[in-house]
């Protein structure tokens, strides 16, 4: 084996060979070259659905819609799809579960794309759902993405949007901001600070190259934080916006109690309208905890280490004689194609079978992507996406209920998502 990569610098799967579905599982391989030598290659209806999210709380944010219609476009196969961002039931304690993709198509013309599917849904879901989690644990303290160094440096884009969807209010990697459209965010790391004989000598070179903008120190390099603090106001005076605690977990002792010292000696010294930021290893625990004493929080690995999504990809209904849709499923599965409806007013979601009609008041969440591999969706702007996600968010994701009704008239018990 050689020691060195031939055709390509990183160990990173090309966007061409995702596009070909080479980044798929070789099982997938094998079912349609078996299927090609039986001559058979039926339509089968296959769909995408979650039934528990890894914190346990009956909700998540479906994410990749994109990347599935870029991944499925030129592919003969029909797709309907949620819209990105969509707010998703997974109560993980019955049968049904909400389908927030639909693919019909000849399956041994589609089935390698089920890994590379699955892998933009699932990841790409998994940071929106945690980066929403710790926005709602914010509340409207400013938030930051830093937590691309703590990833691929391929996933940073997607991570970043991630953060900027759920409503962080910016990102701290360069690229990632230029693709989103805004500038990036962040102060200055400790070795910034350390290149210096002084932390003063260093704030002072920092505020002269932000050219007349104020800025943020960061107040914890070499000394205790509030004396550090103290002396990044002395140092700056009217050119600190704030500072910055990143103050590591093992000298932290009662973080609260040091930050209302930090709080109450900028005061004392006229210095009330000094922010104070803090950041290190936050996760929402910790965000909730101290909303009340910090003015914003940057927030890393727990975003961008966040679990995926565990999403499904299952058979629901298979062609049968004559070339009707009869529905299959394997065990532990419902068969035949559904759709999913939601009630906006009373937050509750209605799984039917597509034949049936929804009661009034009800609105589809499946609306067509691809049609025999053409994209016809028109995607909505990441400014609207951001939107639509925050209002989510403030009508409270934990209310959101899944109902099912295989018969009308008769409808299945409700399986609540989360607490009310």
């Amino acid at each position: 084996m050689a020691s060195d990569l031939s055709d390509r610098t990183f160990w990173i799967t090309k966007e061409e060979e995702i596009k070909r579905a080479e980044a798929t599982d070789h099982y997938f391989l094998n079912a349609e070259r078996a299927l090609r030598k039986s001559g058979l290659n039926p339509r089968v209806t296959m769909e995408v659905y979650c039934r528990k999210d890894p914190y346990g709380e009956g909700w998540a944010l479906a994410s990749g819609i994109y990347e599935v219609a870029k991944l499925l476009e030129g592919v003969h196969v029909d797709v309907d799809a949620v819209e990105e961002g969509t707010l998703i039931a997974t109560p993980g304690d019955g049968v049904a579960y909400e389908p927030v993709l639909q693919v019909t198509g000849r399956y041994a013309d589609f089935a390698r794309y089920e890994t590379p599917l699955l892998g933009f849904l699932s990841s790409s879901s998994g940071y929106l759902t945690k980066a929403a989690r710790v926005r709602l644990a914010a509340g409207e303290k400013q938030l930051l993405s830093f937590g691309t160094r703590r990833a691929h440096p391929a996933l940073s884009a997607l991570i970043e949007r991630s953060a900027y969807l759920a409503g962080f209010d910016g990102v701290s990697n360069v690229a990632a901001a230029r693709l989103l459209g805004i500038g990036g965010s962040g102060t200055m790391p400790h070795s910034f600070i350390l290149c210096f004989p002084d932390q003063a000598e260093a704030w002072k070179a920092f505020a002269d190259a932000a050219e007349g903008e104020k800025v943020v120190a960061l107040a914890d390099t070499l000394s205790d934080e509030k004396e550090e603090s103290v002396m990044a106001l002395r140092t700056l005076g009217r050119k600190l916006a704030g500072v910055r605690l990143d103050t590591p977990s093992s000298r932290r002792g009662d973080w609260r109690k040091l930050i209302e010292e930090v709080r109450w000696e900028l005061d004392t010294r006229g210095g009330k309208e000094v922010s104070i930021f803090i950041s290190g290893g936050l996760d929402e625990a910790e965000v909730r905890a101290l909303g009340d004493v910090v003015d914003g929080f940057g927030v890393g690995t727990s975003v961008s280490g966040a679990p995926s999504i565990d999403f499904n990809m299952k058979v629901v209904e298979v062609e049968g004689a004559g070339g009707a849709m009869v529905p299959k499923a394997k065990r532990g599965d419902i068969s035949g194609a559904k759709s999913l409806y939601r009630n906006l007013g009373t937050h509750e979601d209605l799984l039917m079978p597509k034949r049936l009609e929804p009661p009034e008041g009800f609105v589809p969440l499946l609306s067509p992507l691809v049609r025999d591999g053409r994209v016809v969706r028109r995607f909505l702007p990441l400014d609207r996406l951001r939107e639509r996600i925050g209002l989510s968010l403030k009508a409270g994701p934990q209310r959101v209920r899944l109902l099912s009704r295989a018969s009308p008239g008769r409808a299945g018990r409700s399986r609540r998502a989360g607490t009310r």
